[in-house]
């Protein structure tokens, strides 16, 4: 059997209603002959069962447990076939031309080795999704007390691109993995995800590294597809506490260990802020949050 030109990987877990809508838009896509890898993370929704029962034709990895979205992604490329690499969140309804204009842009440019769609809400606006890549003093800008201080800083206006609507197509550091057209030979020069950055900052790594190698990756407006903010995400019970393991150990792995101490620090500085709050806020006779949950996980953070 030959080779298919594409492979669309497909992560999985508890969200089988969008995993159904996923596929069915996936199915009246237009696109050359492709296989279609669903790595299902020990979903309890039913989401295998009904992958067994509606989609014979997937090709199934099914986990025991939730194996985190870099490892399965990774699962899904490690056994993929084409040429081009698809990887595509549940949450995500491709529109008709999309994977096709992403193609073509991919077999007219063979300097690029990625490029990703213009994400929208149902109503059809654009999700501004692609950033710079971030550097020590996004750590101290982003996330912190300064975001509020100085909303409109001059990293914050680089970090997010605020200078662009991310309505018009051009080359980019680094857009969201959840739908990402890649060259099977990028990965195998590369590698692919890290998996110490379990589920943040994943696609943050792998850009870089696709960067550095001296590949370009490419944003295309003209290509749509409708994503569900959060959709998978969302259902994470400890959401911030698994968003700040990653984005330490990125800052580790691309800024040293002092890199990881400066972005303690930062985070030290949002927590002593939200103490300061809370503790005015009960010094007034005022509704305040709970202060043991937060310093605990604080005081977890600080011992990664």
């Amino acid at each position: 059997m030959s080779a298919p030109v594409l492979s669309v990987v497909i992560p999985s877990w508890n969200t089988k209603d969008y995993l159904a809508a996923c596929l069915r838009h996936l199915a009246a896509a237009e696109k050359p002959a492709c296989e279609v890898i669903v790595v299902e993370n020990g979903s309890t929704d039913g989401s295998l069962e009904y992958l067994r029962a509606v989609h014979p034709e997937v090709r199934l990895i099914a986990n025991e447990k939730n194996e985190g979205f870099a490892r399965g992604s990774n699962q899904g490329m490690r056994v993929a076939r084409g040429e081009y690499v698809l990887l595509l969140n549940t949450d995500t309804e491709v529109a008709p031309e999309a994977i096709a204009r992403m193609l073509r842009f991919m077999e007219e440019h063979p300097q690029h080795a990625a490029v990703a769609p213009r994400l929208v809400h149902r109503d059809g606006s654009t999700q501004r999704t692609v950033q710079e890549f971030p550097t020590l003093k996004t750590a101290l800008f982003f996330s912190t007390p300064l975001e509020r201080w100085f909303p409109h800083s001059r990293e914050l206006e680089r970090y997010f691109m605020r200078a662009w609507d991310q309505q018009s197509s051009r080359d980019v550091d680094q857009p969201p993995a959840a739908v990402l057209l890649l060259r099977k030979a990028v990965l195998e020069q590369v590698g692919l995800f890290d998996e110490e950055l379990w589920l943040f900052y994943n696609d943050v790594d792998l850009a870089w590294r696709m960067h550095a190698a001296g590949w370009q990756t490419h944003y295309l407006a003209e290509a749509t597809v409708l994503h569900h903010v959060g959709g998978s995400t969302s259902k994470f019970k400890d959401f911030l506490a698994v968003w700040q393991r990653d984005r330490l150990r990125y800052y580790r792995k691309h800024f040293g260990r002092s890199g990881g101490w400066w972005l303690k620090a930062c985070v030290s500085l949002t927590y002593l802020d939200w103490l300061v709050t809370q503790l005015a806020r009960r010094a007034r006779g005022r509704a305040a949050d709970p202060l043991a949950p937060m310093s605990k996980r604080y005081r977890e953070f600080l011992r990664l």
